[in-house]
């Protein structure tokens, strides 16, 4: 089956309910409600988006977005339920209980090169769309959205799913494909790129060759991004199941440089082999915990990437004449400063990440007191997790981990011995200085 073109203006092809797998009972009760009252008050409602996407690959959706040619405070009088929210964006929420299905009125095209921004849609200097209230119709809300597999309408009336791009056959061949030039459509919103990385990660797709091809080029467009939208991107492509693989992309394509630039650089390094083992391994264990139902967390996500830039750091300032202690205190303080400015994190997971860090040379303490000292600690499971993915990548002893693991056992005569000196290790990493923490243009 080939590929049709994708041209704006073109009519849908609408593929009717015999000819997909979609169905109703795959689709949140809240959701149908939202469409049938859309529906019955004389508006169009369409299911659309990932909901789409997920439910032809036979997935559970997560969340199931409406589009509608209602706009914002019509919506407000039709649900009493309803929140409209954002200034980029104008949306409405609508809840459930807990649930909240997103409903988006149909957003309108841009102008061409040349012509003046409408109104109600502002750009900067880059071609970032900074705020966007432009309405339209399903015709040209299609060719705002990013890539063709997620744009995708199921009609509420008839059952069918209106197919503008080509969608369904990229869907089938597990491709990702964004609309329109690749180019422009990154300029317009850089996070983007982080999405076709997430998105390629999380279904398993290839990212189609001219939707990748300006990634590498246009990954400095990140410096341009908030802080705290980065954040929330992060979690998403490291906290979902798919860690490995979307570090491997992000990596591959110049993009994780200008999300942990410190981090990055380490991972350049010849001699910083064991952090390689060591971030991979973490990946790994972060998917095996989603894949089994087990909570992961931002803090010990963090930890990870910064422990080397920290680490290195830290032997500066031990040239300096500081103890190993105060020394990482002070570059977990200095080396998450300096993250901020990519991206934002919370005091909550901040502060938990600095004291993961800096306690790990206390594991290397020679006396049990000192030892039960450490185990009251509240951060201590934390930090000895820690620990133990230090010494998988061969940065600590196997006999350190176990006897840290016995120790906690309550009845154990551990408790009562001493933890024998442990050499530490002569061969140090490459220095990185301080003057060298400055955000990429």
């Amino acid at each position: 089956m080939n590929q049709p073109k994708i041209k704006a203006g073109a009519l849908p092809v609408i593929i009717p309910r015999a000819e997909h797998n979609v169905s109703r009972a795959d689709i949140s009760k809240n959701a149908l409600k939202v469409l049938y009252r859309l529906k019955e008050a004389g508006y169009q409602g369409f299911l659309v988006g990932g909901g789409v996407r997920d439910l032809l690959l036979g997935m559970s959706p997560k969340d199931f977005d409406v589009v509608t040619d209602a706009h914002p405070e019509e919506l407000r009088r039709l649900f009493r339920n309803c929140r409209l929210i954002g200034r980029r964006f104008r949306l409405a929420h609508i809840y459930f209980g807990r649930e909240v299905i997103e409903v988006a009125t149909f957003r309108g095209v841009q102008e061409e090169a040349g012509e003046e921004p409408a109104g109600n849609v502002l750009t900067d200097d880059s071609g970032r769309i900074i705020r966007d209230n432009s309405y339209g119709t399903i015709g040209e809300d299609v060719w705002r959205r990013d890539f063709t597999a997620n744009a995708l309408y199921y009609d509420i009336k008839d059952f069918s799913i209106w197919d503008y791009t080509g969608g369904v056959h990229d869907v089938r061949a597990r491709v990702l494909r964004l609309i329109g030039d690749a180019e422009k459509r990154y300029r317009e919103d850089p996070v983007r790129m982080l999405r076709a990385v997430r998105l390629a990660a999380k279904l398993d797709f290839n990212i189609h060759r001219e939707s990748e091809r300006p990634l590498e080029e246009l990954a400095s467009l990140l410096g341009d991004v908030p802080a705290a939208r980065l954040l929330d991107e992060t979690l998403k492509l490291f906290l979902t199941g798919h860690a490995v693989r979307s570090f491997e992309l992000l990596r591959e394509h110049g993009l994780f440089a200008y999300l942990f630039p410190f981090s990055d650089r380490t991972l350049d390094d010849p001699e910083c082999e064991n952090f390689r083992r060591l971030v991979e391994q973490a990946m790994k264990n972060t998917d095996m915990r989603v894949a089994e139902g087990k909570p992961v967390t931002p803090t010990f996500l963090f930890a990870v990437f910064l422990w080397e830039p920290v680490r290195q750091l830290a032997l500066d300032f031990q040239e300096d004449g500081m103890s190993e202690i105060q020394a990482l205190q002070m570059a977990s303080d200095e080396v998450v400063l300096n993250q901020q400015e990519y991206i934002s994190i919370p005091r909550r997971v901040s502060g938990p990440a600095r004291d993961i860090l800096s306690m790990q040379p206390r594991f290397r303490r020679n006396n049990a007191k000192r030892a039960r000292r450490l185990l009251d600690h509240p951060r201590f499971r934390a930090a000895y997790d820690f620990l133990l993915l230090r010494t998988e990548a061969g940065e600590e002893t196997k006999e350190l981990a176990e006897w840290w693991t016995k120790i906690q056992t309550p009845s154990s005569d551990a408790k009562q011995e001493e933890v024998k000196p442990l050499r530490t290790r002569s061969r140090r990493p490459p220095r990185r200085r301080r003057s060298g923490n400055k955000r990429k243009s």
